[in-house]
Parts: structure tokens; C-alpha cells; sequence
């Protein structure tokens, strides 16, 4: 970092392109970011990618969480030439921060993953690419270069569909493998259901499988009955068009021989295991040599488990509240979780980051990096990749100011001391 700090020339960059009459390409305020993304995407997109399970409450409450803890302030502390490198598992990075998997990304922006594969590669900042991506692996590892990446899985009720999705993210270059535990079903999610839409059964969102040999040679065999079928008319005919034209081939090749359509059953058969055990871990962790890190994980019990099952990170995180309303707040299931790992592994976090004060916060209650969600999504519907890298370079901008107004100059220095409890603020986490 240099003398001013990023943040400082992030300020600057913006404030001298005002006088030649250029404002940010994307809003800096969270709240008016995620309206203008409102105003841009579909009712369908949109709902799908704001929308929490139930009343939303697990939403607020990871929110409410962030507001219950203030920044401390120390001052003459030398604070030029600002650091806010980390290491993760061998690679240094220029920031505690990775974006994180979200899916369909497609509904956002055409470009989808490539656009925010590229955004990320330009800034250096791992994007752990999805399980549920709009663009195959292949695809947005092509576009990131040498650049770090991640990949997200979801454990299907196929094992060698398991076997070829970590296999093909190996041979991508991804650093790491994410697995998910917290969506083996969807939660309770009434904005999608008011809409009766749901992406995946339009095709979209499974691009990691229609570019699978596994799956694809899974296409032939007998599925299971369905339990109900869509009337045949003018929505279900565009509805088929549309899956042709996402699946890989020729549109009308596509349309004759039904491959679009068997593929969304098939995935429907596949997409999740109930089923999952701890037990189960040794499958994967016999198939990698990629660190493998456990997203999901909210109790101290979990967390104890999944180091003695030879997890090499893992992940605080509710889904966004995207799966059950009501749940714990991730901030505060944060410390119980930090308490259990004791230093052993790096301990990730993510669900209701906004703003670089929020990854100060996280970071200060024993976070090792953060992942930011939503935001960069609301950035990719505005603006494309330009919208994402803006997005994320406010929030890293947001931080090393954070970060220095604080009095501090590294990652290392941000402790539990830089936070002091907001008035009146209840205790929220597990004791474990």
C-alpha cells in the first residue's frame, strides 16, 4: 500500500472524475445501491436474489447484528502506509475478502460469472465460482488468468457427479473447495413462491451441469415420477424454447431431441443430498488435495466437528438468511465459533456484509477473511463488471479507512478491543 492507502485514492479517483462530470458507475450507499438494482432487474431476479426464508427476519437480523457492535477508535497510532494483505492457504492476498458463490448470477447480467470472474481477476480478489453458476468452471477460469478462485459445491445424490465437479475444479486452478451444508433443500423463500418462480426449472443456473460428462451421461436413465407436470401452453411452450436455447447445441436440435428438458429433471433428481453425514466427508476428502472448507457452520459443537473431520477452514454463515427464518445472526454465532476453532483453521464469514465497516467488525470478533455476497450481485445488475469491480473496490475502500481511522496499519492489529458493545446490546452467540 502506499503513504494515502487505497481508500484514500479510491476517494480521490471519484471526487476528480466529478470534475469532468462523471459520477460512480454504481451507488456507494448500500441502501440506495440495492434500490437502484431493484428499479433495474426483473420482478423474478430480483426477489431471488433479496429474498430471505420466511418473514425475512433471519435477513434483518444479521443486519441488526452488525449495529449492536461500535468501532473503537485509537488515535496517533502512525497509520501511513496501511496493509491489508492476509494469507490464505498459501496465497497472499490484497485483502481479507473473497466473493462469494451466489447463483444464477445470469438473471443480473448476461455476462453472468464471466463478469464478475473478470472483475475479481483485475483486482485480485478470490471468486469462489458456484455450484448453481450460469457459466461453466471452464469458462470463468479462462477469464481470471492466474488470479485466485474457489469453487462452491453442493454434494448431489450423485457421487461420481461430486467426483467430476471437484475433479474439473482442480483442473481449473481453483485454491480451494466450499462446501456447502446449509442447503441440502431450499428454505421457506415467499418471494420466489409468490412469483412461482423458481430459476432452475427455466434452465438457468446449471451450467456447472449441462457442461458435465457425468451428468450429461446421466441424461438417459429413468428418473423418478414426478409429482405433477405443467399444462401444455403458450408460457410452457416459451418455457421450452428458453431451455433450448441455454442448453449447449443448436436451438432447434435442442427443441427435437428433448435434452433441454430431460437435463432440469435430471438436475432436479440430483441438485442436493438430505442424506449427508459427517461421515460422509471422507469421500471428499479422499478425492482432493485442495483445502477443503465447510460453509454453513453457526454452533461451536459444529465447528469442533468439522476440525475433527479434517476440515481445513470454516465458514460462519446463515445463507444470507436465505434458509431458515429466525435463525441465529452469523455475526453472532461468530465468536462461539472463533472460541471452538482456536487458531487451528482460518475461520471465514459471510451473510450481511455491506461496507468495509462491516468487515472491520467481522474481522475484529476473529474473523480470518470475509465474503461478500448481495452487493457485488446488485453492482453485476447495474453496471456489469464494471458495477462489480466499483462495488468491490467501495467496500475495500471502506475498510483500509476503517481501518486507519481505527489506528490500525495491518489485519494483524484489528482485535476484539477495536469493538465496544452498542448500548443495551444483548449477548447473541452459543456458548457451545
Amino acid at each position: 500500500m502506499q503513504e494515502r492507502g487505497f481508500g484514500v485514492r479510491r476517494q480521490t479517483e471519484i471526487y476528480t472524475s466529478g470534475l469532468a462530470g462523471r459520477r460512480p458507475a454504481v451507488p456507494t450507499d448500500p441502501g440506495r445501491l440495492e434500490e437502484a438494482a431493484r428499479k433495474k432487474m426483473s420482478r423474478e431476479a430480483f426477489a431471488y436474489v433479496a429474498g430471505g426464508a420466511g418473514s425475512e427476519s433471519t435477513v434483518r437480523a444479521n443486519r441488526a447484528a452488525f449495529e449492536r457492535w461500535r468501532v473503537v477508535p485509537r488515535v496517533l497510532r502512525g497509520v501511513a502506509g496501511r496493509d491489508a494483505s492476509v494469507e490464505l492457504f498459501g496465497r497472499r492476498l490484497p485483502a481479507p475478502l473473497l466473493l462469494a458463490p451466489v447463483g444464477v448470477l445470469e438473471m443480473a447480467h448476461r455476462r453472468a460469472d464471466v463478469a464478475v470472474a473478470r472483475a475479481a481477476a483485475r483486482l485480485g480478489v478470490p471468486f469462489v465460482f458456484s455450484s448453481q453458476a450460469s457459466r461453466p468452471i471452464e469458462e470463468c477460469a479462462a477469464a481470471m488468468g492466474d488470479a485466485p478462485r474457489w469453487f462452491q459445491l453442493y454434494w448431489s445424490t450423485h457421487d461420481e457427479l461430486v467426483e467430476s465437479f471437484v475433479a474439473r475444479a482442480e483442473r481449473c486452478g481453483c485454491e480451494a473447495i466450499v462446501l456447502t451444508l446449509d442447503t441440502t433443500m431450499l428454505g421457506w423463500r415467499p418471494r420466489d413462491l409468490d412469483l412461482a418462480s423458481l430459476p432452475f426449472l427455466r434452465g438457468k443456473g446449471i451450467a456447472q451441469y449441462t457442461s458435465d460428462p457425468v451428468f450429461r451421461r446421466a441424461l438417459d436413465r429413468p428418473l423418478p415420477p414426478e409429482g405433477g407436470r405443467s399444462p401444455v401452453n403458450l408460457s410452457t411452450l416459451r418455457v421450452l424454447v428458453g431451455l433450448a436455447r441455454r442448453h449447449p447445441g443448436r436451438v432447434l436440435e435442442n427443441l427435437r431431441s428433448g435434452a433441454p428438458l430431460a437435463a432440469v429433471r435430471r438436475f432436479i433428481a440430483t441438485y442436493s443430498r438430505t442424506s449427508l453425514r459427517w461421515e460422509d466427508l471422507a469421500f471428499l476428502r479422499e478425492r482432493t488435495r485442495l483445502p477443503v472448507l465447510l460453509k454453513g457452520v453457526l454452533h461451536p459443537d459444529d465447528a469442533r466437528l468439522a476440525l475433527e473431520h479434517g476440515a481445513d477452514g470454516v465458514i460462519v454463515s446463515n445463507h444470507g438468511g436465505r434458509q431458515v427464518d429466525g435463525a441465529i445472526a452469523a455475526l453472532d454465532a461468530l465468536p462461539g465459533v472463533v472460541e471452538a476453532v482456536d487458531g487451528r483453521v482460518p475461520v471465514l464469514f459471510d451473510s450481511g456484509i455491506r461496507g468495509g465497516a462491516d468487515v472491520f467488525k467481522a474481522l475484529a470478533l476473529g474473523a480470518t477473511a470475509v465474503c461478500l455476497g448481495r452487493p457485488y450481485v446488485y453492482g453485476l445488475a447495474l453496471a456489469g463488471e464494471k458495477g462489480v469491480a466499483e462495488v468491490v473496490e467501495n467496500v475495500l475502500a471502506e475498510f483500509d479507512l476503517t481501518m486507519g481511522l481505527a489506528g490500525c496499519r495491518s489485519v494483524a492489529e484489528i482485535s476484539r478491543d477495536r469493538l465496544a458493545p452498542a448500548p443495551g446490546a444483548p449477548a447473541g452467540a452459543p456458548d457451545g
